[in-house]
């Protein structure tokens, strides 16, 4: 009788044990799902901001190269102006010298020309190419370039957190411990929020950065 319960007491004792044994089976199988699905979320990610950040790049390239253009028409511009309006005080000192009216008027002409001529160097508003416009558009293209490369920096950025991101998914796989995951996700937030920034406010780290900055330095004055 003993020995009746005893090998039922054991078979019991087996199926629970495969039971067990196939419910972690099962349960390992669900996580690794779902690691392979977190690597993948990640991995997207990952390509998004690289894409972005590559045409954000891109573009801050270009801007700098119209910025450049910009500012040698604007160099150009001051050269001539700066030519013409001292042949205009020479000519205008000549003219004081000499008796002949016929030469006076003719040079004066000649003066209020060349003159009207530095003027319109140095604001032409309906060609947009005087020295105050082209200053303007420079400008402008430089904001644009700085705030494209603020773009590209959040971007890599993220980048990096995402790929580290990865690495530590990766380790969760290998080491069986759940602590690399839930380190993984956190890195998938940060990066969330560099992308998020790169896209809404590019400046605002840099803007951070600066005011601690000046904070500190007005700290170590005192």
């Amino acid at each position: 009788m003993s020995h009746g319960v005893h090998a039922v007491q054991h078979e019991v004792e087996h199926q629970l044990e495969h039971e067990e044994h196939g419910r972690g089976k099962a349960r390992m199988e669900r996580n690794n799902k779902k690691i392979a699905l977190l690597i993948s979320v990640i991995a997207l990610l990952l390509a998004i901001s690289e894409t972005l950040g590559k045409s954000a790049q891109t573009e801050a390239i270009s801007l700098n190269i119209k910025a450049s253009d910009n500012w040698n028409f604007f160099q150009a511009k001051t050269v001539r102006q700066t030519t013409l309006r001292t042949a205009a005080e020479a000519m205008a000192i000549e003219i004081a010298a000499r008796p002949d009216e016929a030469f006076k008027a003719a040079m004066t002409k000649q003066v209020e020309a060349w003159r009207a001529t530095v003027a319109r160097y140095e604001s032409d508003p309906k060609e947009k190419d005087g020295r105050k416009e082209l200053r303007a558009q420079a400008e402008q293209y430089e904001h644009e370039r700085d705030r494209y490369l603020a773009r590209y920096h959040n971007y890599e950025f993220a980048s990096a957190v995402y790929q580290i991101g990865i690495v530590l998914v990766s380790a969760a796989v290998i080491t069986g411990m759940i602590a690399l995951v839930y380190g993984a996700v956190g890195l998938g937030i940060v990066g969330l929020a560099f992308t998020g920034l790169a896209l809404s406010a590019p400046n605002l780290p840099h803007d951070v950065l600066h005011w601690f900055t000046q904070l500190s330095s007005a700290g170590g004055a005192h």
